[in-house]
């Protein structure tokens, strides 16, 4: 009886497949968990310095940077809602881990009223978005996806 020579190796390619994919997964882990500390870490010194944390706070091309790029990530936060538009009662997971980013950027700006100073009337605007109306829409959301 002759045997084909790649079923004896079977039981280890699957076993080296499987370590190999754990691995890659482990590695991934790492990696994001290290890269993550860049955002966390630009997240905490934006709030606990402010514009002192973007660079020189008289270089205008510092500011603006910053600023350009959390505009992204609003706008980004705003496309995102809105492709959940027509199915809305579908995404119930993405609708909360955008209210969740919403609601951690409006605490923060809350926290920054303590730590720098009250800032001007459309600050407040953006505020009220962040705590009240951002939540207010998620908690519609669940009641219209769990009716629906």
């Amino acid at each position: 009886m002759a045997m084909v020579p790649h079923a004896c190796f079977a039981p280890a390619k699957a076993y080296l497949g499987a370590m190999t994919s754990e691995l890659t997964r482990r590695n991934l882990q790492i990696a994001i968990a290290v890269a993550g500390i860049v955002p966390v870490g630009a997240g905490l010194g934006g709030i606990l310095l402010g514009t002192n944390f973007a660079g020189d706070p008289q270089s205008l091309p510092d500011l603006t940077s910053m600023y350009v790029y959390l505009s992204g990530l609003l706008l980004a936060i705003g496309l995102v809602f809105y492709a959940s538009i027509p199915h809305i009662e579908r995404h119930t997971g993405r609708v909360r881990l955008l209210t969740l980013i919403v609601a951690i950027g409006g605490l923060a700006r809350l926290a920054g009223i303590f730590l720098h100073g009250i800032p001007g009337p459309s600050m407040f605007f953006g505020l009220v978005m962040e705590l009240i109306v951002t939540p207010f829409l998620c908690w519609w959301q669940s009641r219209i996806a769990v009716s629906g």
